[in-house]
């Protein structure tokens, strides 16, 4: 049972917190002043402790509920931040998302680890058993690549139609990707294995049939945007799944909220990668352009995408809801 001395000593922190979030900071975190910030973050994850060490006592239900009931109006708004702005997404995007790409690297360069692990495996595998390459492609596919004809000559005729195609099925597999890393990451993991194995496959069967070159230059134009958006994708999930199954000191639940915030922007910034790679591979990748020329314009996009992911804020502001104070004791 919770002592009332730990009970008066504490009542104070959730009253301060309750006063921020409800009359100081109204709608938005901008009306708080630069000290009252930092002490509504710090009141943020004290009150997390103290909500955890409430649940442990079953005689102490109700002040559980009006608990958990200021940790999510404290949540909302801290989550929230500014009202979007034209302003606020071009610096969202010129400052904010690079940074987030580097500080979450280790989960992307995980999923990219992942998925090649998979494509070598495929390839290998294929390459011992070519029934693997039938089973997994299907016979249509097969034929086609045996018959030594790219299964993307049907873009040409309809690239308009093809690139919306094209971007919604990219969006689909990024956002899957990001949405199954609340499965503990097991379904994130699935998805980067799948993928990976498909393209080891693939580049196994056109390797036997001497179109490597073909086949390449068709996803190298494309695939030097699209590949990255997937792992950014994918390391958002794992992200997600981090956040759940290493919680640290925080609860479960703010920690889980934590990841999310931050996967979700991650996975957001990376939507004009996949709208400039579902343009370049209806137009550009299934082309009659020369092949120096697709590798040419693959080496430029890729260059562009790592000075702008390595390029560094001028002014680096700390984003509300990645504020992170020292925890008092909560007891």
């Amino acid at each position: 049972m919770l002592s009332t001395r730990w009970l008066e000593k504490r009542r104070q922190h959730w009253t301060r917190l309750e006063e921020l979030v409800g009359t100081r900071a109204r709608r938005s975190v901008s009306t708080l002043s630069p000290a009252e910030l930092q002490e509504l973050a710090l009141l943020y994850r004290q009150t997390a402790s103290d909500l955890a060490t409430v649940r442990e006592d079953v005689t102490s239900a109700q002040l559980a509920i009006y608990l958990n009931q200021l940790m999510g109006r404290a949540h909302n708004l801290i989550y929230a931040g500014r009202r979007a702005k034209p302003k606020g997404i071009w610096t969202f995007y010129r400052d904010e998302y690079p940074q987030i790409f580097r500080e979450t690297f280790p989960d992307t360069l995980a999923a990219f680890v992942i998925f090649l692990a998979a494509g070598a495996a495929g390839f290998l595998t294929a390459l011992g058993d070519p029934g693997f390459t039938r089973f997994l492609l299907g016979p249509n596919m097969v034929d086609s690549i045996e018959h030594h004809k790219m299964w993307t000559q049907s873009i040409v005729t309809i690239k308009p139609l093809a690139s919306s195609a094209i971007l919604t099925n990219n969006l689909t597999v990024a956002f899957t990707t990001f949405a199954l890393g609340i499965t503990a990451g097991i379904g994130t993991v699935w998805m980067m294995l799948l993928n990976g194995l498909l393209i080891g496959v693939v580049g196994e069967a056109c390797w036997r049939e001497g179109m490597s070159l073909q086949l390449w230059s068709f996803v190298a134009p494309h695939g030097v945007l699209e590949l990255p958006a997937i792992f950014i994708a994918g390391g958002a999930g794992l992200g997600i799944a981090r956040g759940l199954l290493f919680p640290g000191r925080l609860p479960r639940r703010a920690s889980l909220a934590k990841a999310g915030a931050r996967s979700v922007r991650l996975v957001l910034g990376s939507i004009p990668l996949l709208l400039v790679a579902g343009f370049v591979e209806g137009f550009v990748s299934p082309s009659n352009l020369p092949v120096p020329v697709k590798f040419l314009v693959a080496g430029a996009l890729a260059s562009l995408l790592v000075l702008y992911l390595s390029k560094r804020p001028s002014n680096a502001a700390p984003i509300a809801a990645e504020i992170s104070m020292p925890e008092l004791t909560p007891r």
